[in-house]
């Protein structure tokens, strides 16, 4: 069963009549194209990106890139080298949109990558990214839209592949992040990253001035590390 909260988020990111086409963010303008994760709905992007140590002379990777909103920002605040991945074909013309608003195109790279799929195998970062789909429900992947598979991931089957390959696209001295909340499945995560040989720690999580409903969660996957 698919949570009110996230049913909400999935009706006004589909209803063409009031879904704007721009918005406004960290005192910036941003482009907004049908069919994309929709960041004025949810407060995930905004606090993520705020959360993330986006340090001047990075490189980050960042999955599920949406419409581009962390990816610009990073390479705004000094990241040297910025990979934005998204499976979503319009979200990926939303990024190059918004990356050419806001003249990151020397930073910024865009592809439409099924996770990791597109990248060279020896391509690192120093930063690797997903604000996950963390709704786990019982119903087939296949049978979603591309917004309902922005928020939803059924058993978990992406997030298993993103704990195994992400520390694959890692620097030495790397860190993974994985954008999470209340609404997620924490007890199935938590037995896939032992299966893998990582660990998940809470780097930061929202009070209750944020949002009475749902906690957000910005977690670190550690190789071999503990959970907690």
């Amino acid at each position: 069963m698919i949570p009110e909260h996230a049913q909400e988020f999935i009706r006004r990111n589909t209803d063409t009549g009031t879904l704007p086409s721009s918005f406004s963010m960290f005192g910036r303008e941003w482009a907004l194209a049908p069919g994309v994760f929709a960041p004025v709905y949810d407060l995930s992007t905004a606090l993520f990106t705020t959360w993330l140590p986006l340090a001047r002379g990075t490189e980050l990777l960042e999955v599920g890139c949406g419409a581009g909103i962390t990816s610009v920002v990073a390479a705004l605040r000094g990241c040297r080298r910025v990979t934005a991945l998204d499976i979503n074909p319009a979200a990926v013309r939303n990024t190059e949109r918004n990356v050419r608003q806001h003249a990151v195109e020397d930073r910024v790279q865009v592809l439409e990558s099924d996770l990791f799929a597109r990248l060279p195998a020896d391509d690192r970062y120093d930063l690797v990214y997903w604000n996950s789909s963390f709704v786990d429900t019982p119903v087939e992947t296949e049978q979603l839209s591309a917004i309902e598979r922005a928020v939803i991931d059924p058993g978990y089957r992406t997030h298993e592949r993103f704990l195994a390959e992400a520390p694959y696209h890692l620097k030495p001295g790397g860190r993974i992040f994985l954008g999470f909340s209340t609404l997620g499945n924490r007890g199935r995560l938590d037995e896939l990253a032992a299966a893998h040989d990582v660990g998940i720690r809470t780097h930061r999580v929202s009070g209750s001035a944020v949002s009475a409903d749902v906690t957000y969660q910005l977690l670190e996957v550690q190789k071999g590390g503990a959970q907690g």
